[in-house]
């Protein structure tokens, strides 16, 4: 299992574990970065933007919530190392944030993941939450399954609601690239509709929506969806064989990666592509 990034010791910054323990590993000091503004918050913390003081970069910094009042103090150690380490295993990857540091609040005892700045600070949802044209489409959906393609799969299971599989949802909790293959299927979708596909906010509600799209599949014979008029037939043939309900027949990355659709040129010189890396 991948273990999180070992930094030099820091002296008094290591935060207790459930039950009084040590983690096996040091961190960094918070103090070491200058906070400069909010990017966003969540229920389970906030981003911001900061300036590392020793080498003047621009850096984006996650709190990660604990469990003492106000969210401060010592969260869950297990889920940082496990957050931090699949972080670091992708280490290298032109399509996936590279983690710095994993850093400590010695009064406190909070714990912050120190990852690149993307963007400058924009989300992806800020630049994207509209439709996009298929050209842009394909040359994001090729750098995500290029991602995808490598991923370790082991005893994890990290996600977010909307892109669950239906697997997931009916009980199958093996993590397997097929899981990531059904979020790739939502994202894609996403782009093109300008939207989420499904709107949900609680398990049932997204096994019922899963359904209703696998029963329109059933009754027609096809993804037939509005944002999907426009989409090419290479294209259609991704979108559905990543969204394929049953995982075994759900398409792979490194088969979607060979289809025709991909075949296009790979220019990203599209009118409205987006830059991330800042």
């Amino acid at each position: 299992m991948p273990t999180a990034i070992r930094k030099r010791p820091a002296a008094g910054q290591e935060p207790r574990v459930h039950g009084g323990k040590k983690p096996r590993y040091a961190f960094g000091s918070i103090t070491d970065y200058e906070k400069l503004e909010v990017l966003g918050e969540g229920t389970y913390g906030e981003v911001f933007k900061a300036r590392d003081r020793r080498t003047g970069k621009k850096v984006a910094v996650k709190w990660v919530r604990g469990n003492g009042a106000g969210g401060h103090g010592p969260p869950d150690i297990r889920a940082i190392t496990r957050e931090a380490g699949c972080l670091g295993a992708c280490r290298g990857h032109e399509s996936i944030i590279e983690i710095l540091d994993v850093a400590t609040d010695a009064e406190t005892g909070d714990v912050f993941l120190v990852m690149e700045l993307v963007a400058d600070g924009r989300t992806l949802r800020e630049s994207l939450w509209r439709p996009v044209s298929e050209d842009v489409t394909r040359v994001m959906m090729e750098q995500l399954l290029d991602a995808a393609a490598g991923v370790p799969y082991e005893e994890c299971c990290v996600g977010t609601l909307i892109y669950t599989s239906p697997e997931q949802l009916e009980g199958n909790r093996y993590y397997g690239q097929a899981v990531d293959m059904w979020a790739l299927g939502c994202i894609m979708a996403e782009m093109l509709a300008g939207g989420t596909l499904f709107v949900a906010e609680t398990e049932e509600e997204l096994l019922a929506e899963i359904y209703k799209l696998r029963d329109q599949i059933t009754s027609t014979g096809k993804l037939d969806l509005e944002f999907l008029e426009e989409l090419s037939e290479a294209g259609r043939e991704v979108l559905t064989g990543l969204l394929a309900f049953n995982p075994d027949e759900r398409m792979t990355a490194a088969k979607a990666l060979e289809h025709r659709w991909f075949s296009k040129p790979k220019a990203a010189e599209h009118p409205g592509f987006v830059t991330l890396m800042s």
